[in-house]
């Protein structure tokens, strides 16, 4: 670089970031913190080192390339969250949150300067090949991750739909690292699904928090009422792996479970940044008993829901400790392609509880295990007997074959899945407490 440019620079740094500012002085009853404004020597030692590396570095760089690593350097040393978006990542981001993107399905951040799996997204490549909360990726496609940023880990990760990809995890409980094979597809996240469970009890699965999340968990609890034959008993909301998303939609669906009362609050420095969100009145179950599952890939928005719910003592909350990202952060354009997302404040639960590192703590917690049921010798019932007199109520008879068919399908959710096992079991306690 030319000195006169790097004069230019100095000069437009020094008058835009510090004007009236000499040699760290302040003016008479004045602060540092109220100037709010950076000393000249900061600026001339960042400016000594910009020329330095433009004028030195064995390759050439141009100054918009320079400044753009400046930017991102700042960013990265203040938290986990806080990131440049270039035209690409600023684009995935607002694609995210409606749901559409390509990639493989995952939700990471930086840990020991590898890849974290914060959770696998349901019905993407990711979580079917095996992929789990909590795997660190160590390779991709036979890459060290070791000394890349999140952005360019990211970066190869992406691909075309039906390429290959091969990550090397290292896992908890497993010796050495696992190399799974992934192949890339376009992510469609569905971000609520719904199902009736035995004895008209409805699970309903959130993913994601979207857009339209809020305004589709409601939906949901509409279609179990209908399917149930307005008959519905209980609810389990299953949060597991399921890494947030847009704030407002967790405070949606919250809503839609209380009667009024504080949901979330936020507290931070800037203007905007504390904020108060409440539910409105109308409880849209009619204080119908709710489970709410968690595991460690539940984070942000899932919690903010599950510690509303705990707090207002509306929801039971089983599983493990959730992930306990409770900060949020805010999106601020600097140009139509370009963008910083910025930790602006943190959350509390209505109780005041940050969750930030913490993570909720769940009422019940389950692990979640491989449990094989002991099956039952088959038996002979009263009403597998010849000539047996009928139910002098005139209920239904129980012979040994339709018990068998009722024990094998909790079986198979016992050891399909012995959080939501245990969950519904739960539930239907609460809904036997809960009949007047």
């Amino acid at each position: 670089m030319r000195p006169s440019r790097i004069k230019q620079i100095s000069l437009a740094l020094c008058l835009g970031l510090a004007t009236g500012v000499s040699h760290g002085q302040t003016e008479p009853g004045e602060s540092e913190a109220e100037r709010g404004r950076l000393p000249l020597d900061d600026l001339r030692t960042f400016t000594r080192v910009f020329e330095d590396i433009r004028a030195g570095y064995i390759e050439e760089v141009d100054d918009a390339t320079l400044f753009e690593y400046a930017i991102k350097g700042m960013l990265s040393e203040l938290d986990p969250h806080s990131n440049f978006l270039d035209a690409s990542r600023f684009d995935n981001l607002k694609e995210n949150t409606t749901g559409q993107y390509g990639g493989l399905g995952i939700e990471v951040g930086m840990e020991d300067g590898f890849v974290k799996v914060i959770s696998p997204m349901d019905d993407t490549p990711a979580s079917e090949a095996g992929i789990e909360a909590g795997d660190l990726i160590v390779q991709i496609d036979g890459e060290s991750i070791k000394g890349k940023s999140l952005s360019e880990a990211i970066e190869l990760m992406r691909g075309e739909k039906g390429s290959k990809i091969t990550l090397k995890v290292m896992r908890q409980g497993l010796e050495k690292p696992k190399d799974i094979e992934i192949i890339r597809d376009y992510i469609k996240v569905t971000s609520v699904r719904s199902r009736l469970l035995d004895e008209n009890y409805g699970l309903i699965r959130i993913a994601q928090f979207q857009i339209p999340t809020g305004k589709d968990f409601v939906k949901a609890i509409d279609k179990l009422q209908t399917e149930s034959e307005n008959d519905l008993k209980g609810i389990i909301i299953d949060l597991r792996n399921n890494p947030g998303g847009v704030l407002r939609s967790s405070v949606e669906v919250a809503d839609a479970l209380l009667d009024g009362g504080r949901v979330v609050y936020t507290e931070g420095r800037i203007k905007g940044a504390n904020a108060e969100y409440d539910a409105e009145a109308g409880d849209v179950t009619n204080g119908l008993p709710v489970i709410v599952l968690i595991n460690g890939g539940s984070a942000s928005a899932s919690e903010i829901v599950a510690g509303a719910l705990q707090d207002h003592r509306r929801a039971i909350v089983i599983g493990t400790r959730s992930f306990g990202k409770g900060s949020v952060q805010s999106v601020i354009p600097i140009s139509k392609e370009k963008a910083i997302k910025l930790t602006t404040s943190l959350y509390f639960t209505p109780n005041g509880r940050s969750i930030q590192a913490q993570g909720i703590e769940p009422d019940i917690e389950v692990e979640r295990a491989r449990l094989t049921a002991i099956k039952p010798r088959a038996r002979v019932t009263e009403a597998d007997l010849s000539g047996h007199l009928g139910n002098g109520n005139g209920g239904e008879e129980s012979d040994a074959e339709e018990r068998k068919r009722s024990q094998e399908n909790g079986r198979k959710l016992l050891e399909r899945d012995n959080q939501l096992y245990e969950a519904l079991n739960i539930l239907k306690g609460l809904s036997l407490l809960s009949k007047k």
